[in-house]
């Protein structure tokens, strides 16, 4: 289940020769390097310059961020969410500084690759096949990415505009070949006055502030100073400029997910391999019950973790007009699965305790990058709140859409620039989320699962959120994890059926879930603003899943057969 670089072939993908040589390409790098040079320049904050000649030499970002339609005939050049994703989970392998000079690119380009300006388009095509990386400029100091309160503001000239505001958190700031920079006009009130331009960070308008965080990455503060502005660098205008924000987002949040599984896997390979040849109090570590536990429940999050987000794709890359189920599980990769990253680096961290803070480990670095994944591209709140919109579609109003089959072709995923206005959310319909839990019914914890999630329309039919706690976020978040477990375990078993999952495997993953569900169903009990009601609904969803000692014997064994496995060349 996990990524090996040792033996990686992008195997479960179909891919050309050019797009696999680069994936390969990718790994090798980084290996060649090693992991003495990885952790020095880490803690030296050195600046990735030989990652982006790498990048700019090999055309990697030009090759797996230019859609076919503005490729010039080139045949490896396209936008495909599967090959993307495999990407993404090796620069998050290696480091989080990577993966974000890839991240903040594929956000960079979005509004371009959305907008009808031909001219931006070419332009970016072109610097991309030069080497260049892009950058997003939507939030700001004072508003964060509130988008309704920007202070960029576009005055009107005899060319066409003159912009002057400031700008943060944005990454490849002080390198960046285009920026995508989203504002709006002094002169016009309300939705209509929103702008999406571009601007390069090399103009003498273009003033760099400061890099606002302590580590490799470049996450800059920058400041337009009557920066002009022609037809050629408008992007997008009104409330298209306000949907261009929100869809670019759509796209590029799906790759945190894959980030944070990344890191999960070298840290896990790391945890293993020290604990399962450490040996304390004459035992082997791995010996000790509770350390068992750990590594397999850790086992177990991160399988689900992939999972999920594999079969994310799939929707994402079948996506229409009329066929948005994306916009659901969307915001599910970026609030669970990146979560769930946060959980097994805490269950392998109790395990390998001081070692995790170790300056020539990879976990010192997992460790503290980790926790950035929930928070980037809306916190884990803001994405809940929008999962929360979905809730009622998906669970009592099925509709029929036909199967969604694996996804790994190697198709241009062109609906990524043109998925329409951002709203409409509550219209959007999903299909019988109860089939793969009734497929999987001989799955102990499934089955046991499945009656958690059942009992989630009971609670909204009989002791639904009254009118005060609709207005109680607080309140509702509680639903809203609830919610998600149902969400998260529908896909896992779509996954587990597409790859013929080993079956041990599957039910530990919901003898975890089981637990969760029962952790969340307490929360919400103790919420202050529960009536008796939803406290008795909560109490008893409090289940214990079903203990299986050979079964859990049985993927420990595939757990400590990972020790010794991978590490990263010296």
């Amino acid at each position: 289940m996990l990524f090996d670089p040792h033996d990686f072939e992008a195997a479960h993908l179909d891919l050309d020769p050019e797009s696999r040589r680069l994936l390969r390409a990718t790994v090798d790098w980084f290996e060649e390097r090693g992991k003495r040079r990885l952790i020095a320049d880490d803690q030296s904050r050195v600046w990735y310059a030989e990652f982006l000649d790498f990048v700019a030499r090999e055309k990697l970002f030009a090759t797996f961020c230019t859609p076919r339609a503005e490729a010039d005939g080139a045949p490896d050049k396209r936008w495909d969410a599967a090959r993307n994703a495999a990407l993404s989970e090796i620069l998050g392998f290696y480091g989080l500084q990577y993966w974000y000079a890839w991240q903040v690119t594929v956000l960079g380009l979005g509004p371009i690759w959305m907008s009808d300006n031909a001219v931006a388009r070419k332009r970016a095509a072109e610097l991309l096949d030069g080497g260049a990386v892009f950058a997003f400029g939507l939030s700001e100091k004072e508003h964060g990415a509130d988008v309704y309160s920007t202070d960029m503001l576009l005055t009107p000239t005899a060319t066409g505009f003159s912009a002057s505001g400031g700008k943060y958190y944005i990454g490849n700031g002080n390198v960046a070949g285009m920026v995508s920079v989203f504002g709006r006009r002094a002169d016009v009130d309300g939705p209509d006055g929103y702008v999406f331009f571009a601007v390069d960070s090399r103009h003498p308008n273009f003033r760099l502030v400061k890099n606002v965080v302590d580590s490799q990455m470049f996450v800059s503060e920058f400041r337009l100073e009557d920066y002009p502005l022609t037809a050629d660098d408008i992007l997008h205008t009104g409330q298209d400029a306000f949907s261009a924000a929100l869809n670019t987002v759509n796209v590029g949040k799906f790759n945190l997910c894959t980030a944070s599984v990344g890191i999960s896997e070298h840290a896990m390979y790391e945890a293993i391999t020290h604990a399962h040849n450490r040996v304390l109090y004459g035992k082997r570590v791995t010996d000790f019950p509770h350390v068992r536990q750990n590594f397999v429940d850790a086992y177990a999050r991160l399988v689900a973790m992939k999972l999920f987000s594999d079969r994310a794709v799939d929707y994402f890359r079948t996506a229409s007009p009329d066929d948005r189920r994306y916009l659901l599980f969307n915001p599910v990769t970026k609030m669970k699965v990146t979560s769930e990253g946060e959980r097994v680096i805490d269950l392998l961290w109790d395990v390998i305790a001081a070692k995790g803070f170790e300056k020539d480990t990879y976990f010192a670095m997992a460790g503290r990058d980790i926790g950035a994944l929930p928070k980037l591209e809306g916190t884990v709140h803001v994405n809940l709140a929008l999962v929360l919109k979905f809730m009622p579609a998906y669970l009592f109003s099925p509709t029929e859409y036909p199967e969604v089959p694996t996804r790994h072709d190697a198709a241009d995923d062109d609906f990524c620039w043109r998925q329409g206005p951002a709203r409409g959310l509550g219209k959007i319909t999903f299909h019988d989320w109860e089939g793969p839990y009734r497929d999987h019914a001989h799955v102990p914890n499934v089955a046991r699962f499945h009656e958690q999630a059942q009992a989630m329309r009971t609670l909204l039919s009989t002791a639904g959120p009254d009118q005060e706690q609709q207005g109680d976020l607080d309140f509702l978040l509680a639903v809203g994890h609830l919610f998600t477990l149902v969400v998260y375990g529908q896909l896992i078993l779509e996954q587990a059926a597409l790859t013929g999952l080993d079956g041990d495997v599957l039910d530990q993953v919901f003898d975890v879930l089981v637990r969760d569900f029962a952790g969340y169903a307490v929360a919400l009990h103790g919420k202050a603003s529960s009536t008796e009601a939803q406290q008795e609904w909560a109490l008893g969803q409090v289940r214990k899943p079903v203990v299986d000692r050979g079964r859990f014997d049985r993927v420990w064994a595939q757990v400590a057969a990972l020790s010794g496995r991978y590490e990263m060349n010296p």
